[in-house]
């Protein structure tokens, strides 16, 4: 069977015209589409539908939609000036992150219709149809669940819609279900279809019963926290249920989340990544390796079928890019640095300053990061880090023994060092204050990013995968509910797991929720679950306060869930220059908010749920608008 990844013709020549008629999808005669009965004669035709159908899943964050959907939420800096919005700002937009489309939902809905409707005679033939069946189901599950995850509860359409043409509309007209009834239908989904699937399927670019569960897994673990800590937000609700999950319903689903993470793990067929010495380096390596132990449900690329995406190409670091162009547009904050813990379980800012407040000197910039959770370094590139083989070039100037700081707005720029004559006085990948493409805040992203070479050419691109659902988050999904339901052994148990991978030698003897949100931020960061987070665990308005950040907010409560982070702040190397002091040559490291950071992220308890679109409001008057809007 063909990987659906690379069929890229669905589109035009399978459903053309699906968005216009009931009767154009897969039922008609082939002038447009091909006829039901004959599609299922040849599993290709149909995986050339479902291939459009997998095309078009939304994810929050993903590789092929550039780059800035990882950049927000004061976990990095946008080193583009065209994206400067991004801390300029004083908060988020009502209409942030809605989803509404349901014309995807009645195309999902009749591919499942027509494939249960088709014949199937031989065993091989039923294998397909249960095959396709519980793809299609498992699709349009994750879609719901895309959309309560942002909206609350919509209106839940499981069968085609048919417009008799009268003009009577009102049959069509649905109101929102309640949000719990689509967590309801989401679990039940992933449930239901968990036993179809082909296991001898190893795509994992396609839905799997591993893929099934671990959405069921995630799905009850956001009703339930919802559920919990909904009572902290009563505000944050609607009469009818459409937006709030009563208190009552916390624990079966808390239960339902820890059930089938259990049942995920009890399959044994995915486990931690464990490939390379170098924990770091085997970090990074997970999201590159499309054989991981770990992936257990993707979105593929492949350069030879012609589906690629930039995220190098505008990610990687300046002096390393494969053109020279463009790059450098990612950059982690050090406010997200600091969340990587010491190796001894501890909490601590990177040491710039003695008790007494000198510097600290280091003869290697990553020096300053030594003895941290691995994770830290396989996530970010760090000043003097490694790609493709050379090392990044990151300072922001020369300091001298009077305090004196000569810099330049670009590496070209040579400046006058006393006894060192006309040198560059700042690295080529930055620092420069508002040069963009360049790093504003001494770091660039490693996570996702290719090494392959070419991978960073506009021409051609990456097919790095993204990785959807991975067996880490299982393990914190089970962690979290088991901790909620009261068994914090097991939720230790759980999250050590994943430490250990990160180099800890010294298991955590307990956990509370501040591990907990603390663990889910270092472990799955820049991979679209912050946002959801914060929501779920109605932290969002109390971390995205509006206030802007000192260096003391920056460096004090470290791993406190509640902790503002409102303002990416950076982390600046410089030379220090004093001819024959023992420090000459060595590096000081600056905590520095970058001169464009003038706004502050303010999440409202109108931001919880995402704005219905006026157009879908006055045309369908059923449908409730959502609160604090």
């Amino acid at each position: 069977m063909k990987k659906i990844t690379i069929i890229l013709m669905c589109a035009g020549l399978f459903i053309t015209g699906s968005c216009r008629k009931d009767s154009e999808f897969l039922d008609v005669p082939p002038k447009s589409i091909i006829d039901a009965n004959v599609a299922f004669t040849d599993p290709n035709l149909v995986l050339s539908v479902l291939g459009d159908l997998y095309n078009r899943m939304v994810d929050f964050s993903s590789l092929d939609n550039g780059w800035a959907s990882f950049v927000d939420f004061s976990e990095a800096f946008p080193s583009e000036n065209g994206s400067s919005g991004f801390v300029t700002r004083n908060g988020w937009g009502y209409g942030e992150w809605g989803i509404w489309d349901y014309t995807y939902i009645r195309e999902l809905n009749l591919f499942i219709q027509r494939i249960t409707a088709a014949p199937a005679v031989t065993d091989e033939e039923k294998i397909l149809q249960k095959q396709f069946i519980a793809e299609g189901r498992f699709i349009r599950a994750s879609y719901y669940f895309e959309m309560v995850k942002r909206m609350g509860g919509v209106p839940l359409i499981t069968e085609p819609l048919d417009y008799d043409f009268s003009g009577n509309v009102a049959a069509l007209q649905k109101p929102r279900n309640k949000e719990s009834e689509i967590y309801d239908f989401v679990i039940s989904e992933a449930e239901a279809i968990k036993g179809l699937f082909d296991s001898r399927l190893s795509d994992k670019s396609r839905a799997t019963k591993g893929a099934a569960l671990a959405m069921e897994a995630r799905a009850a673990l956001y009703a339930a926290s919802i559920a919990k800590y909904g009572a902290t937000t009563p505000t944050v609700s609607l009469s009818g249920g459409e937006v709030g999950i009563p208190a009552s319903m916390a624990t079966g689903y808390y239960t339902k989340a820890l059930n089938a993470a259990k049942e995920l793990i009890a399959t044994g067929t995915y486990s931690l990544y464990r490939q390379l010495p170098d924990l770091s380096d085997n970090y990074a390596n997970l999201f590159l390796d499309k054989n991981s132990s770990e992936s257990i449900f993707i979105e593929d690329f492949k350069v030879n079928a012609g589906k690629t995406h930039g995220f190098t190409t505008n990610n990687q670091p300046y002096s390393i890019s494969d053109e020279g162009l463009d790059a450098g547009r990612l950059n982690p904050s050090l406010n997200l640095v600091e969340a990587y813990e010491k190796l001894d379980n501890t909490y601590a800012p990177i040491a710039t300053k003695t008790a007494g407040g000198d510097f600290i000197y280091y003869a290697d910039q990553l020096d300053a990061f030594a003895g941290r959770d691995a994770r830290l370094a396989g996530t970010v590139l760090l000043p003097n880090g490694l790609f493709k083989g050379k090392r990044t070039e990151v300072y922001a100037g020369y300091q001298l023994a009077d305090g004196t700081v000569i810099t330049s707005g670009d590496a070209t720029l040579l400046q006058d060092v006393p006894g060192l004559g006309r040198v560059q006085v700042i690295g080529r990948d930055g620092i420069a204050n508002g040069l963009e493409y360049r790093t504003q805040t001494g770091f660039f992203i490693r996570k996702y990013l290719d090494p392959t070479v070419g991978s960073g050419r506009r021409g051609r691109g990456s097919d790095v995968a993204f990785i959807r659902y991975r067996y880490a988050e299982v393990l914190l999904n089970a962690a979290e509910a088991a901790f909620e339901l009261g068994d914090v052994g097991a939720a230790t148990g759980y999250i050590n797991q994943v430490r250990s991978r990160a180099g800890f030698t010294t298991p955590l003897a307990t956990v509370d929720f501040d591990r907990i949100v603390h663990e889910r931020r270092v472990e799955l960061v820049f991979e679209g679950h912050t946002l959801f987070d914060m929501k779920r665990w109605r932290l969002a308005h109390i971390v995205w306060d509006g206030s802007a950040m000192g260096t003391t907010d920056l460096l004090t409560n470290i791993g406190d869930a509640r902790k503002r982070n409102t303002q990416p702040f950076g982390l600046w190397p410089y030379k220090y220059s004093n001819p024959g002091n023992a420090n000459n040559g060595k590096w000081i490291f600056k905590e520095v908010k970058p001169a464009a950071v003038t706004g502050a992220n303010r999440f409202q308890l109108g931001n919880y749920y995402s704005q219905i679109g006026d157009n879908v409001l006055s045309a369908n008057p059923k449908i409730i608008r959502q609160p604090n809007q």
